[in-house]
């Protein structure tokens, strides 16, 4: 049972975020997150893409067909905020670059993180997508590359932590030349968010 306190925290602090415009010098702001102190799933990506600035869904693009299949989720389950919390390493679109879209700017992982994960009590299970979120999430000795973390899954996921490549089309590659991701470590993801009972 989540206490009315909790959600009562939650809620204004949401509406901060949404309402944040730390780095309107450099993108135009449009946060995007979705929580609940309910959740038990976490999903810490990079930032949004332009298709989801636009829209203002976390993970409407073909990116995020992609996670859903994945995780073996539909729609229905993945957007609902008592069940999924969806807690970027940055809020809003920061714009392209010339390889893609420009990191995630760390003043709002610094400023709102962990402030919204202290209000999710109930996280079992918290996914790290691309190398942006691990390098804030993973407690590595060294500079580890994504492909080490995600091969260590069996490591992390015995602290419930999940790394996992970015599933833009951008990393087709990765994945054909990767080929135990989808062999091993996806059946093993699904078989332990199947414990969560989400649905």
């Amino acid at each position: 049972m989540i206490s009315a306190d909790r959600k009562n925290n939650l809620v204004p602090l949401l509406e901060q975020v949404r309402a944040c415009t730390l780095c309107k010098a450099q993108l135009d702001p449009r946060p995007v997150i979705q929580a609940s102190p309910e959740a038990r799933l976490l999903i810490i990506g990079q930032a949004p893409g332009s298709k989801v600035h636009k829209s203002g869904i976390p993970w409407d693009d073909v990116s995020g067909d992609r996670l859903r299949q994945w995780l073996n989720l539909d729609k229905e389950i993945f957007y609902n905020p008592q069940k999924v919390a969806i807690v970027p390493a940055a809020f809003c679109y920061p714009g392209k670059g010339k390889q893609g879209d420009l990191p995630p700017p760390k003043l709002c992982f610094d400023t709102w993180h962990k402030r919204v994960l202290a209000e999710l009590p109930n996280i079992e299970l918290t996914l790290l997508i691309g190398q942006y979120a691990q390098a804030l999430y993973l407690n590595t000795p060294n500079k580890t590359s994504l492909t080490e973390n995600v091969a260590n899954f069996a490591y992390y996921s015995e602290q419930a932590l999940w790394p996992l490549p970015h599933p833009s089309p951008r990393n087709r590659y990765w994945i054909a030349n990767n080929p135990w991701f989808e062999q091993s470590l996806v059946p093993q993801l699904q078989n332990a968010l199947a414990k969560l009972a989400l649905s």
